[in-house]
């Protein structure tokens, strides 16, 4: 037999011998790309595993699938983070609107209205927060609550967890006894838990509060300013919220009226749990509960203040 003939009749005999490798199953191949259209990560690993566990003679064909995947998430992160770096002052900003109704204990047992709004713009190394709130109620013909609260939180991200804040919030709460009050703060926040479900994060740094009463005293304080956010997303349509924050002032001056005080603390609690249900859209309910603590508030006035409402929200 001629070299050329031996060639041509091995290359046939191993032709024979070793079978071709079949292509990825059609139904397989429609798993995998419907877990990826679905932008579910977790859902295309677990999908994958199984792929891979079941027909591992296409073992290539899921590999390369899987390496488009990953490519084009890169390139979704990518154009993500130049978004941010290219975003103007007035772009890529996130939040929320509520309008509702509550019912109060503690210095009134009334019904009334709150509104309020909640603004986020994350940038690369930058977060800004902004949030405004009113409750108001009538009893009887009277005003019982005008309350009223503006705060504006710019943070710096040194990582992933750790950050600096600053702070300057404004309250009117005539029920308590003070027409304005200035709360200035900075200081240092870490995040101690951030999942895609759970966020857990501190703050605390010294401030300064100024307060104009009632009556038309003012006084300044020099303070700490501690707080705590807890977010956990329970599931797609239910989310749970922890708010809560703290400001211990210390009287450097003290103030003058008929007893001479030396050295006068006021502690400034509040708290709020909220639970928010998806109901169509971007349309949620929250149901809420805020206790309001001062420890020492105008004469006559109860410590405590509780509210809890019921709401729409908007996110925008």
């Amino acid at each position: 037999m001629s070299r050329p003939a031996l060639a041509t009749a091995i290359l046939a005999a191993a032709s024979i011998s070793t079978p071709a490798s079949a292509a990825l199953p059609d139904p397989v191949k429609a798993m995998i790309e419907a877990a990826i259209a679905s932008g579910n990560k977790q859902d295309v690993i677990a999908v994958v595993k199984i792929a891979k566990a079941t027909n591992p003679d296409d073992l290539v064909e899921i590999n390369s699938l899987m390496a488009e995947y990953n490519a084009e998430l890169a390139e979704q992160a990518k154009a993500a983070l130049r978004e941010k770096q290219e975003a103007g002052l007035f772009e890529n900003w996130k939040g929320q609107g509520e309008l509702g109704g509550f019912r109060s204990t503690g210095n009134t047992s009334n019904l009334g209205v709150s509104g309020g709004i909640k603004l986020v713009k994350d940038a690369v190394k930058w977060r800004m927060n902004f949030q405004a709130r009113a409750n108001y109620e009538r009893n009887k013909g009277k005003t019982t609550r005008d309350q009223v609260s503006a705060t504006i939180e710019p943070n710096y991200k040194f990582d992933k967890r750790l950050y600096a804040y600053g702070l300057a919030q404004f309250e009117r709460d005539r029920l308590q006894g003070f027409s304005a009050r200035y709360t200035l703060s900075g200081g240092l926040g870490y995040e101690l838990v951030k999942t895609k479900d759970v966020r857990l994060a501190v703050k605390a740094g010294p401030a300064i509060r100024i307060t104009d009463f009632s009556g038309g005293d003012t006084k300044s304080s020099l303070a700490a300013l501690v707080g705590l956010d807890f977010d956990w997303k329970i599931s797609d349509h239910l989310k749970f919220s922890q708010d809560a924050g703290g400001t211990y002032a210390s009287d450097a001056q003290g103030f003058t009226s008929a007893v001479a005080v030396i050295d006068s603390d006021n502690t400034t609690f509040t708290a709020t749990s909220a639970l928010d249900a998806k109901l169509i859209g971007s349309l949620s309910t929250r149901l809420s509960y805020t206790i309001e603590h001062e420890t020492n508030p105008k004469i006559g006035r109860a410590k405590t203040d509780t509210l809890s409402r019921a709401s729409l929200v908007y996110d925008f």
